[in-house]
């Protein structure tokens, strides 16, 4: 088993909500979904200062008003991660993409539209709780050959 700690971030903008659609790394478990930026946590690294950092390395932009929003477990396969989520109203820069950047391309969606998108199934769950909470929620979802197949809210089995 592989256990992984990363963090997950949204913006949101007068455009929409910021994401990444993962087009360009071969053997990506994201090839082609929609996702948001973010990544693993470095040694010695909080996870706020690992959102600030994939952020800015993946975007461009300084977040100056962003909040954790929920602790995601992934499990999926032999792989567990622990994912920070977080969303972000504010921000200074622009958007620049970084020759280091080879995950995929940044696009402004609108919020409805969202759902529409190849996205993994669970991440809908997250979606539908960044809408309806305030407070900092905890999601368990275990995939099983790229299907959700069980899903837990605070420790409360949804499906």
């Amino acid at each position: 088993m592989k256990r992984y700690e990363t963090t997950l971030c949204y913006i949101y903008g007068q455009k929409g909500v910021l994401m990444l659609h993962r087009t360009k790394k071969e053997n990506d478990i994201n090839k082609d979904k929609y996702i948001g930026v973010g990544g693993h946590l470095e040694h010695g690294e909080s996870p706020e200062e690992c959102v600030l950092r994939e952020v800015k390395e993946e975007t461009g932009l300084t977040m100056t008003s962003f909040r954790l929003r929920g602790v995601i477990t992934f499990v999926i396969d032999d792989i567990d991660e622990i994912t920070f989520l977080y969303t972000c109203d504010a921000y200074e820069g622009e958007i620049t993409v970084d020759s280091s950047c080879e995950e995929g391309e940044l696009v402004w969606i609108e919020p409805q539209k969202i759902g529409t998108l190849p996205i993994w199934e669970g991440d809908k769950i997250f979606f539908r709780l960044l809408e309806e909470r305030e407070d900092v929620f905890s999601l368990k979802l275990h995939y099983v050959d790229d299907r959700l197949v069980a899903a837990a809210v605070d420790g409360k089995a949804i499906m």
